[in-house]
Order: C-alpha cells, then sequence, then structure tokens
C-alpha cells in the first residue's frame, strides 16, 4: 500500500509539474496585443516595442477618421512613427478619455452560472491551474517628394508627407536621425502605387533624455475615404503573433471584407452608443452604431493588405456574455455530496433494514413443524 502511495504522490507532482511548464511556455510566446496602422522605428542601436494598441475609426460615408492610442516600451528616448494614408489628412491630439469609455461600452456582460458535479478546478478535481485586398485608390496627384504640413502637437512632432517614392520618408527619417530598415521601403511601396500620403510623427518624451515608456496622448487623424479603411499592410514586418482590436463608428454594423490574411474576424461587441457626454458621444455624432472587431495573425507575414469595412448584413446587436461556473452549494457543502452521501446512507439503511428482517423471519423448516 505504501509503495503505491508513492507511485501515485510522484505521478501526482510529474502532473503537475507539467502543467506549470505549459503555463509558462504559454506566457513566453503569447502574441502581442499590439497590431494595426504604422510603422514604429526607434533611433540607431536602441529598441522600443509597442504593448498595445488600441484604434477606432469612425466613417460618415464621405470622411474616415482614425483614433490611435499607443503603449510603449523600451529603451530610447525617440522613436518615429510611419501612418500610410489614403488622402490628405489633417492631425490633432485627442482626448485619452475616449478609449475609457469605449472599453465601458463594449464591456462583457458577467453572469453567474451554477453546476451540480464538480468541474476543473472544484474539489476533488483540483489541479492548480487557474481557470484576451490592395489599398483603395486615392487618384492621381503631381508627381514629387515634399513635406506638405508640419506642426507640434504635445510630445509629437507630426509632418505630412507626399510620395511618389519611399526614399520621400528616407529622407525626412535621415533628417530627424532614423534609418529606414530595408523591409520597410518594400512594404510601403504598394501605397506608393497606389499614390497614398503619409503622416510621419516624431515621439520625444517631454523630458529630454528620457526613455519613451507608457501610454502616449491618443493622435486623431482625419482624411477623406469613399470608404472606410485600416491600414494593415505594415504589420506583416512583425516578428511575433499579432492580435487586432478594433472599434469602428459608423451608422451601420460593420464588419472587414476578408481575413488578409488572418483568422476569421469576429465582433465582439455591436449596439448602438448609449454615451450621451464626452468624448464618445462627441466622436459618434452622426455614426451612432458601435462595433468592436477582433481578429489573431499567428504569421504575419501572410497579412496580405489594408482591412477595408463594409456594412453588415443587419444591424443585430451582440453583447459577449462571460460566465463565471460555480459548485452549487447548500450550506457550504457541496450539492453533488451531499446528494451521493445521501444516496449511500439511504442504500445502507435499506441494507440494514433488510438484514434485520431477515434474522427476524423464523426458518421454513420450523413453521411447517408448528403447523
Amino acid at each position: 500500500m505504501a509503495g503505491f502511495l508513492r507511485k501515485w504522490v510522484r505521478a501526482r507532482l510529474a502532473t503537475v509539474l507539467v502543467v506549470l511548464l505549459t503555463v509558462q511556455l504559454g506566457s513566453l510566446i503569447a502574441p502581442a496585443y499590439a497590431c494595426g496602422c504604422g510603422a514604429l522605428i526607434p533611433g540607431a542601436a536602441q529598441r522600443v516595442s509597442v504593448g498595445r494598441e488600441e484604434s477606432v475609426v469612425r466613417w460618415d460615408g464621405r470622411r474616415e477618421q482614425i483614433v490611435m492610442s499607443l503603449t510603449v516600451d523600451g529603451d530610447t528616448d525617440r522613436a518615429a512613427w510611419i501612418m500610410p494614408v489614403p488622402h490628405r489628412a489633417t492631425v490633432e491630439l485627442a482626448d485619452p478619455q475616449l478609449f475609457t469609455q469605449l472599453r465601458a461600452a463594449t464591456a462583457p456582460v458577467r453572469r453567474d452560472r451554477y453546476h451540480f458535479w464538480p468541474q476543473t478546478g472544484d474539489w476533488p478535481l483540483t489541479t492548480g491551474r487557474d481557470s484576451v485586398g490592395g489599398p483603395p485608390g486615392a487618384g492621381a496627384r503631381p508627381p514629387g517628394v515634399g513635406v506638405v504640413g508640419r506642426q507640434k502637437l504635445g510630445p509629437f512632432d507630426v509632418a505630412r508627407l507626399t510620395a511618389t517614392d519611399p526614399a520621400a520618408l528616407n529622407g525626412w527619417l535621415g533628417t530627424n536621425g532614423f534609418t529606414m530598415p530595408p523591409r520597410l521601403t518594400g512594404a510601403l511601396q504598394p501605397y506608393v502605387d497606389h499614390r497614398w500620403e503619409y503622416v510621419a510623427v516624431r515621439l520625444a518624451p517631454e523630458t529630454a533624455g528620457t526613455a519613451l515608456n507608457g501610454t502616449l496622448d491618443p493622435l486623431h487623424l482625419t482624411f477623406a475615404s469613399r470608404q472606410p479603411v485600416y491600414p494593415m499592410r505594415l504589420s506583416r514586418l512583425a516578428a511575433t503573433p499579432q492580435s487586432l482590436g478594433l472599434y469602428v463608428l459608423s451608422a451601420h454594423r460593420m464588419e472587414p471584407s476578408s481575413a488578409i490574411g488572418g483568422s476569421r474576424p469576429r465582433i465582439t461587441f455591436a449596439g448602438r452608443v448609449t454615451a450621451r457626454s464626452g468624448p464618445l458621444a462627441e466622436l459618434a455624432a452622426g455614426a451612432p452604431f458601435l462595433t468592436a472587431i477582433g481578429q489573431e495573425f499567428p504569421t504575419p507575414s501572410a497579412i496580405s493588405g489594408d482591412h477595408v469595412l463594409r456594412r453588415a448584413s443587419a444591424d443585430t446587436a451582440f453583447r459577449q456574455v462571460i460566465y463565471e461556473d460555480h459548485l452549487r452549494l447548500v450550506a457550504g457543502v457541496p450539492a453533488w455530496l451531499l446528494t451521493v452521501v445521501g444516496v449511500l446512507a439511504g442504500a445502507v439503511t435499506a441494507g440494514a433494514v433488510f438484514a434485520v428482517r431477515r434474522t427476524r423471519r423464523p426458518p421454513a423448516a420450523h413453521a411447517a413443524d408448528v403447523r
């Protein structure tokens, strides 16, 4: 018996170690949250990464607005962000509270759900493991390369560029102390071919010599667009799996036209905006339907183009429901355990009564002699 117990304990420990190792490896290969329009370039011999990106697209049929909020981490005190746009854009700072309101408006509903029989995580099944096409053409523009506008917005130095060759961006980056990676030059070529323009932003902390860290002020871009598009092509340069989280404000429920090389896009929220004040109410004016879209890109190099958004077949409302499972209890004791104990007790009682009756019943032979 002791040998059996030792083997059982060893097997149990081995199972727990395998589970813990699996969880640890899973955390190491977890995809980055950030995925979306633009490319972030650090200074020479420095690094910067986007730990999180939130974006909202607002389209009213003629004009598109994109508001982006980046959370960055790295050892560089300056970086450049390149964003392709189909038409000339205006740029301004946005209210950070916009994303606070969006997260609250699209948050899943949490509900309790009870089960009778124990599930993983309930005693005695506790394991120790705890239970997220090409760019549309913009029309011909005169040839040439140049800066068509420049402005200072908080910590951002914003330049709006036109180009018929990636050398325009290369020149701007060189002037500002950055070197364009060769892979980025090739990735920009489709936008050059369709005569898109670019918003080039120099990021620098307000205190000189301080590394870029934390959530940056959101930028608000506005440009003409015959159809809503979310630039994704540059994300194919990413070295790790990517995840897309995108809010879309329009007159109707929206959806991506295709998967563009990722998993099937999923709708995580769809419904009318109920906010009556604040930046969300202001941005949603004239485009009151909010759609939240999520998508995974396990192989970023497979991204084939930008997300062109289209109207869904119906304005069906949807909100995620997250169920919290609870074992049904009676006075703090699992109901299933009380039931099992009750059945066993009833069986034992019935067996005892049957045995007593058998012992009290007179033998058949004795009864015959009496007669």
